[in-house]
């Protein structure tokens, strides 16, 4: 079971926070903030709530609708592919954190980032503490990871699958599967191919 102790240790009221997407080739970073009211062990969310990569994608999606109503404050932000490019993933990454943190409708004193990097977050106005896998220990940074995850997927599944057909993006959601490879070399990249990624494919497919 996860637990609330990192939050207590930092007392106040804390946000955990996650990010999804940094690995693909394709599309924005989603990054989530959660703020969780105090441990319910009766409550059957807190005890389903884990390491989204420890979920199924089933199990996500059913849980990250309970995790929005059981929140005081939720907050789902992304960065652009432009944005990727222009700063590199890392610092869109971070940047994406701090928009969620921002979007919050309750002001968190204090924020749990999943990670081992924790600058810049006095920019939002909140004293951050990285948490070296946090999404598998704190019950906030999980929650945050379920949903940074979810809407990364959805935005998969309903604007990249929907837009350009041909790449499959439902399926293995822009990561560097065999099949993306294969219809990237097919049709070449998309707009929203993170042409960064890319550069080492291309160069090793071209000889150089």
């Amino acid at each position: 079971m996860l637990t609330d102790k990192y939050e207590k240790e930092l007392g106040g009221i804390v946000c955990g926070v996650d990010e999804a997407g940094r690995g693909p080739l394709v599309g924005r970073v989603y990054a989530a903030a959660v703020i969780l009211p105090e441990l319910d062990e009766e409550n059957e969310v807190f005890m389903a709530l884990n390491d989204s990569k420890k979920l199924t994608e089933k199990k996500r999606f059913e849980l990250a609708p309970k995790i929005k109503e059981l929140a005081l404050s939720w907050c789902v932000a992304y960065s652009e592919v432009s944005e990727i490019e222009e700063i590199n993933i890392l610092e869109a990454s971070l940047l994406a954190m701090r928009r969620s943190i921002a979007g919050l409708s309750v002001k968190p004193d204090n924020a749990l980032i999943d990670g081992n990097i924790s600058r810049d977050f006095e920019k939002v106005g909140v004293h951050a503490k990285a948490l070296i896998g946090g999404d598998g220990i704190s019950l906030s940074v999980a929650a945050a990871s379920i949903l940074a995850k979810t809407e990364r997927d959805l935005y998969c599944m309903d604007y990249l699958e929907n837009t350009y057909p041909q790449y499959g993006f439902a399926k293995h959601k822009g990561y560097g599967t065999k099949a993306h490879y294969e219809a990237i070399d097919k049709y070449g990249p998309c707009p929203e191919h993170r042409m960064s990624f890319l550069k080492k494919y291309f160069e090793k497919k071209n000889g150089q």
